[in-house]
């Protein structure tokens, strides 16, 4: 490997992206088992009626 590729400075902008990171938001806070367990029961919950009160 040449050493022109060792020495490259990582770009500028990497620091703008863990700056906006690091804010804290207001608002709720869930777990992300919540946010896949409720849409996931909701399809399986659909399909269910489906199945049973299809005409």
């Amino acid at each position: 490997m040449s050493s022109s590729k060792k020495s490259a400075p990582l770009p500028a902008s990497s620091a703008g992206l863990l700056r906006f990171f690091e804010d804290e938001t207001k608002g709720y806070k869930l777990r992300p088992e919540i946010v896949i367990s409720i849409p996931a029961s909701l399809i399986g919950i659909s399909w269910i009626l489906k199945i049973f009160f299809s005409a």
